[in-house]
């Protein structure tokens, strides 16, 4: 079955459809995530879920063999955290940390929502391996890059394979991958993609049911070069969480996605 990256003894080696679509000889930021969120939720006590994973990117991973190292930083009655780092020739390439919340009974009272309506398409649209969807404006889901290459407001959807052969892909380790796409729902505009992430922060209020995720951009805020974008994650069942990312204007290499396709 296709994954993303294959065991070998204590490293994974990185599959074809793990490489970067701006560098083919560095891996994609959505593997990346899911690689250190799998790592981190070892560390997830029972009775506990995910509720943040944020992913600093500060250097290329590369094609090659990969070590992923964790810690406990701390454990306690309703938060645990955890640390992990992803390293190459004995050098630190990423790092991400993880909260872990005990769950518990909701509040009373009423708290304001925005409640919006988040478009889902039609049952089995998306199977494990295909190509995402995506909607731009008010214009129907499809994987046609030259007809969502425009200012519009983006949503994917999109159902991921395995993170590793041989291993089912959790719903937090899914997650953390559909999370990194949202630079590409906040930043593809009508000229492609001029910005490339730095981070992903991933905020969970539960997690995902079922294999199928969405992510809706919800602004872009830019300026000199830095721009931040928040985008909603979730399911048929409605949103799950928020997630934002940090990146930093690649004019000189802006990503095409309509030429890519040709």
């Amino acid at each position: 079955m296709l994954s993303f990256f294959t065991r070998r003894g204590d490293v994974v080696v990185a599959e074809e459809i793990t490489r970067s679509v701006w560098q083919p000889e560095h891996l994609g930021g959505p593997p990346v995530c899911g690689l250190l969120a799998r790592e981190l939720e070892a560390h997830c006590p029972d009775t506990f879920v995910p509720v943040r994973l944020t992913v600093d990117l500060f250097r290329a991973v590369l094609d090659r063999p990969i070590t992923v190292r964790s810690e406990m930083v701390r454990t306690g009655r309703r938060i645990t955290v955890a640390d992990a780092a992803i390293v190459q020739d004995d050098q630190v390439r990423a790092r991400a940390t993880a909260l872990f919340m005990s769950t518990g009974a909701t509040p009373q009272g009423r708290v304001w929502s925005a409640g919006d309506e988040l478009p889902v398409p039609p049952e089995g649209a998306v199977t494990v391996g295909d190509a995402p969807l995506f909607r731009s404006g008010d214009r129907d889901w499809s994987r046609d890059s030259a007809g969502h290459q425009n200012g519009d407001r983006k949503i994917c959807w999109l159902v991921l394979p395995p993170l590793v052969a041989g291993e089912s892909l959790t719903p937090f380790q899914s997650a953390a991958m559909a999370a990194d796409f949202t630079n590409q729902v906040c930043h593809w505009g009508s000229h492609g993609i001029g910005y490339i992430n730095a981070d992903m922060t991933l905020t969970l209020s539960r997690l995902p049911d079922g294999p199928e995720l969405g992510l809706r951009a919800e602004n872009a805020v830019a300026a000199e070069g830095i721009s931040i974008g928040t985008a909603t994650l979730y399911d048929r069942l409605g949103p799950l969480g928020i997630c934002v990312v940090t990146t930093l204007s690649h004019p000189d290499r802006q990503l095409d996605l309509v030429a890519s396709k040709r």
